[in-house]
């Protein structure tokens, strides 16, 4: 089959060939490209030409083979590396610049743009930069990205064998003249076998050296006194504060207010600031007088001048204030207003001391002299009524109730401390007679009962209402009122020019005492326990007093009478409106009512409270029962 010439009809397959793979001979290595000979035919058959790589060539072609000394050592030839990473961050850079035709110009025909030209050789691309200048108002920067710059229509593109010192490089209608280049770039291409060219200086533009050689004959003429520019650069953000005063007491409703002159150095303007206090009564307005240039003496004008429809300029007022005006005690009539400045700020201080060589700063002192008004004295106590609230008679004109603290009225509501008390009388009479002391915690009100005596001649009940009792020995104008430590046994308390002895007491008080020591002194507390172990031992509250407390026969009937007039008071008369009353708490309607109830009745009809009398009620009421 091998001797028949290759024509139609000569050639055979193999029917029996069932595989037609064909080998890859393109691979990635590293990220690059390689190529790979392929080791069998087409489906796995036996190649019949050379297989020999392109390194093995290599390595036959300086074989050389040495009879004397033996097999000479063969150089290895370099592996093979790819371009881009090979020449990765290697840029040639040269100098050159192109002219920009300008129409239509008496000044310009042309302009001369420097550039620079980046060739990238990993890719053989391009890259052309314009620096920028300041003010120019062309659009400079990047001129031409990086790409492939085309040669010539046929699609070559230019390579780095084009580029040379003293060429014109045509990019997309513009020709770029190449005039310099780096050391960098001169080295690589002699180092290709690129003979590089003497560089050539970049010309310069007409239009900027004509500006530079104007600039420099020109010449500039300060003026002597400050200019405007020089004014505006130089005071721009400086402020000149002085604190001033404007006293107009002398007038009906007048007043001495304080105010914040600012003087602004950059333009010679001024405003006035109000100085608002706490509770001045005034809207807070901060600017009294707003910025501008305010002149000396706005009516020092020509009398001609039409006031009535034009508004003053600067040709008609010449005399603004200045800062040197404006001094610590200076007084500044400002649009009729006279204002006293008494300090300023440290900076207007250093500018003052700078350019006016002024060194005394001492600020002015703008107090008035207090005056003393007239106090309102207090008339003395008069003895009626109380003292709080005869003083709410000096205080207002529509007299308020005076003030009560509810917190200890509610926490001490119905808490009460009972005494037996004598009188420190000489008399025989006075000192048979016992009475009951009872001090209610809620208001430290003292209230005075004494029970009636049969055959005595001296008729029983309330001896003294529910009142405050102050010592003896202080002032009406600050009364000192008795507290609960003031009882003991064996005190003295004077009520009213009449002095009672202490005693005894209710288990209640050592009760309470005991639970708020900080009340009570050690000794009380010690001297009411032993009065009380030794007198009764542990008895209850009501037997306490009732060693002395008797009740006489006809006391109930004295005390019926006395709660039968005060429910005719309260117009209850009819007995179906007190059966009511009853049967509002005897709500099993089993004829009886518990005692708190009755507590609640009296404290309704306002009937007295003392538990000795509730409780002589009750035992009366039940031995009738």
């Amino acid at each position: 089959m091998q001797g028949l010439p290759l024509l139609p009809g000569n050639s055979f397959r193999d029917p029996t060939q069932t595989n037609f793979h064909v080998s890859h001979t393109l691979e990635l290595k590293n990220g690059h490209r390689v190529t790979k000979w392929p080791q069998v035919g087409l489906g796995g058959t036996r190649i019949n030409y050379n297989q020999i790589s392109e390194d093995e060539l290599e390595l036959l072609r300086n074989y050389r083979p040495e009879l004397i000394y033996g097999k000479a050592v063969v150089n290895t030839p370099d592996k093979f590396v790819p371009a881009t990473l090979a020449f990765d961050k290697k840029v040639l850079r040269f100098y050159g610049y192109f002219k920009q035709t300008v129409p239509e110009s008496p000044i310009e025909y042309y302009r001369v743009r420097p550039v620079k030209i980046f060739y990238y050789l990993e890719d053989d691309s391009l890259e052309i930069h314009e620096e920028v200048q300041e003010n120019s108002g062309i659009p400079q920067g990047k001129l031409v990205r990086r790409h492939r710059f085309p040669k010539n229509d046929q699609g070559e593109t230019y390579n780095w064998r084009d580029l040379n010192l003293g060429q014109n490089l045509a990019v997309y209608g513009k020709v770029f003249r190449i005039c310099d280049c780096d050391a960098f770039t001169k080295e690589w291409l002699e180092s290709e076998g690129i003979t590089v060219q003497s560089s050539e200086p970049i010309p310069h533009d007409p239009y900027l050296t004509k500006r530079r050689q104007t600039a420099e004959l020109k010449t500039y003429k300060t003026k002597n006194e400050f200019d405007k520019l020089k004014q505006f650069v130089e005071m721009d953000n400086k402020v000149l504060r002085f604190y001033a005063v404007w006293d107009d007491q002398n007038q009906m409703f007048g007043e001495k207010r304080q105010f914040i002159i600012q003087y602004y150095l950059v333009n010679d303007t001024l405003e006035v600031r109000e100085v608002h206090k706490a509770n001045d009564g005034r809207d807070p307005f901060p600017i009294l007088i707003t910025r501008h240039k305010v002149p000396i003496d706005r009516y020092n004008i020509k009398g001609t001048f039409p006031h009535i429809f034009l508004e003053l300029t600067n040709t008609e007022v010449i005399d603004y204030f200045k800062p040197s005006d404006l001094m610590i005690g200076k007084s500044v009539n400002i649009y009729g207003r006279n204002f006293l400045i008494y300090d300023c700020d440290v900076f207007t201080k250093t500018f003052f001391q700078k350019n006016f060589g002024i060194t005394n700063f001492d600020p002015i002192n703008i107090e008035s002299p207090q005056v003393e008004h007239a106090k309102m004295e207090i008339p003395p106590f008069n003895g009626f009524g109380s003292l709080e609230d005869s003083l709410q008679n000096c205080l207002r004109l529509q007299p308020d109730r005076p003030k009560k603290d509810y917190v200890k009225l509610m926490e001490n509501e119905h808490r009460v401390l009972r005494y037996e008390a004598i009188l420190d009388s000489p008399r025989e009479t006075d000192q048979l007679r016992r009475f009951v002391i009872s001090y209610r915690l809620a208001d430290d009100s003292i209230s005075i009962y004494e029970p009636p005596g049969r055959n005595t001649g001296i008729i029983g009940g309330r001896f003294l209402e529910r009142t405050r009792v102050s010592k003896p020995g202080s002032t009406p104008q600050q009364p000192l009122y008795y507290g609960p430590q003031d009882f003991y046994i064996g005190a003295i308390i004077e009520v009213f020019r009449r002095r009672f002895v202490i005693k005894s007491a209710d288990l209640f008080v050592l009760k309470f005492a005991e639970e708020h020591p900080e009340q009570f002194s050690p000794q009380v507390i010690e001297s009411l326990r032993q009065h009380l172990s030794d007198t009764s031992g542990r008895v209850d509250a009501r037997s306490a007093l009732a060693i002395h407390v008797r009740r006489q026969p006809g006391d109930f009937i004295r005390l019926y009478a006395e709660i039968r007039n005060k429910l005719k008071h309260m117009r209850v008369t009819n007995h179906e409106e007190i059966r009511q009353m009853f049967l509002r708490y005897d709500k099993d309607r089993t004829g009886y009512i518990v005692k708190e109830n009755i507590v609640d009745l009296f404290r309704q009809l306002h009937l007295p409270l003392e538990n000795d009398i509730i409780d002589a009620v009750c035992t009366i009421c039940l031995l009738y029962v």
